[in-house]
């Protein structure tokens, strides 16, 4: 007579004693991400079933996703019940798609785009006419995520946070160094662009950039006509890179000249600029970017953002939504980069 026994781990499996599993209850309720997508795979998804996912983060908030099967597919987003989604409960902008895992020949059902406030698991349900059953992945982007403030007032964004503004006790500081910028007060180089010329300090651009000190201190041309030629960058992505110089750089400005800021950054060896741009890049990786963030992984060494988007490629599926895309991208790619996305293929398609 085989003899039971209760092996308890992480994933609850209930197996025999020949090591055989029987169930395995939690190893379902697990949800991946990576920057603002969330995957859930099931592994085994009947009729006259439910299931609920463990909380995963997304911004500030904790989620979940459920799912039941009835005579239709339901699934449901709704943040975890805490006091900031009940003070400040999100309004999500957001993407549902769920597909047959392993299933090459089936497409996946994709949901409309839905901007909805979420307070509970009865504010928003997406029912699927289908007979997807089996092993299930399900995906929601998180196009955007806005909150209210406490005391009233129109809804914005969390992404761009105010990871960057200023402390308090700098603010003086700062507004004289932005005054400096503004008013060329004192300037003593000239910067050209490609479409207009910038006045600023040597100084500063000096004490920020181990290469402008070195042009400042060795460059003869540049010392003797104190100008710079930065003719790779607009004037306006220029005077952003200025205004992270000298401390005065607004959020919104950072993140939409970033790419730009990174070429500099590696250009001018100014580090903090770099990881900084490299970080933001991470955050929002989807199918209209990937590519185009794994090329600027590669040219640039990022190490974190290339891993990102490997995984987002290979470990959560897209490669499937842009292969209309990447027969272009490999025909431009470097070789190295595309041996190296060949070998994570070897990786993740394993035979199942």
């Amino acid at each position: 007579m085989s003899r039971f026994q209760i092996r308890i781990s992480p994933s609850f499996h209930l197996s025999t004693d020949n090591g055989r599993t029987i169930k395995s209850e939690m190893a379902d309720s697990k949800v991946d991400t990576i920057s603002r997508l969330a995957q859930w795979r099931i592994e085994n998804f009947g009729s006259f079933s439910y299931k609920k996912s463990d909380p995963f983060k997304v911004g500030i908030w904790n989620w979940h996703l459920s799912i039941e099967k009835n005579r239709y597919l339901y699934i449901r987003l709704f943040p975890e019940p805490s006091r900031a989604s009940k003070e400040q409960p999100p309004i999500a902008r957001f993407v549902l798609r769920v597909s047959n895992a392993g299933a090459n020949n089936r497409r996946p059902y994709i949901s409309p785009v839905h901007e909805r406030t979420l307070r509970t698991s009865e504010d928003f349900v997406w029912p699927v006419d289908s007979s997807f059953h089996g092993r299930l992945i399900i995906d929601v982007e998180f196009l955007d995520l806005k909150i209210c403030p406490l005391n009233g007032g129109e809804a914005s964004s969390i992404w761009p946070g105010d990871g960057m503004m200023p402390s308090v006790s700098t603010q003086g500081t700062l507004r004289c160094l932005s005054r400096m910028l503004d008013e060329a007060i004192h300037a003593d180089v000239t910067i050209h662009t490609a479409d207009g010329t910038l006045s600023a300090h040597k100084a500063i651009l000096s004490a920020s950039s181990p290469v402008f000190m070195s042009i400042f201190d060795h460059g003869l041309k540049e010392k003797e006509s104190s100008t710079i030629n930065i003719e790779d960058m607009t004037l306006e992505s220029c005077m952003t890179l200025l205004s992270y110089l000298y401390g005065t750089i607004k959020q919104e400005d950072f993140w939409k000249h970033r790419v730009s800021l990174l070429g500099a950054a590696n250009k001018y060896d100014i580090a903090a600029l770099k990881d900084a741009c490299e970080e933001s890049l991470l955050e929002d990786i989807n199918t209209m970017n990937v590519l185009e963030r794994m090329q600027e992984a590669w040219l640039y060494q990022l190490n974190k953002l290339k891993k990102g988007c490997l995984a987002y490629l290979f470990d959560f599926g897209k490669i499937y939504d842009v292969r209309d895309e990447i027969s272009k991208f490999f025909r431009h790619a470097d070789k190295e980069l595309m041996v190296e996305m060949f070998e994570e293929v070897l990786t993740v398609w394993k035979p199942v």
